[in-house]
């Protein structure tokens, strides 16, 4: 999920794209950010290098075990995917890396992890594009 409803757009024309069928759907819910404190929640505030090294190690499913209910931080989108792919690639480091995806402007992402962490999101609509 993201704040972001031009980010949702673009995740929603994407899917719709990848599937080769559909309607562009934007699912929009509320969430109460007090209930952050009742979960075991990792936020980064900003791209910085354990940011980096989160979003990397979960692209490579290399840490698909932790317990974190929600985790929530920049995303890496589809303009600041050549930036990732030199880092996979060893091209750039983490210092480079970042350096060159701050510029890009980057929207946030909610990811909720648990089933303890969906019981705090409130379903209000869906809008179809």
């Amino acid at each position: 999920m993201t704040t972001s409803y031009e980010q949702a757009e673009r995740w929603a024309q994407l899917t719709t794209i990848r599937r080769k069928s559909g309607t562009k759907t934007i699912s929009v819910f509320e969430f109460d950010e007090k209930a952050l404190n009742r979960l075991n929640s990792l936020i980064f505030s900003k791209a910085d290098e354990k940011w980096l090294r989160y979003a990397a190690n979960n692209r490579s499913n290399e840490n698909v075990t932790d317990n974190y209910d929600v985790v929530i931080g920049p995303v890496a989108n589809d303009k600041t995917a050549p930036v990732i792919a030199a880092y996979f690639a060893g091209i750039y480091d983490e210092k480079e890396t970042i350096k060159r995806l701050l510029p890009q402007k980057l929207k946030d992402q909610y990811a909720f992890k648990s089933n303890n962490a969906l019981k705090y999101l409130k379903f209000c609509e869906v809008i179809e594009r």
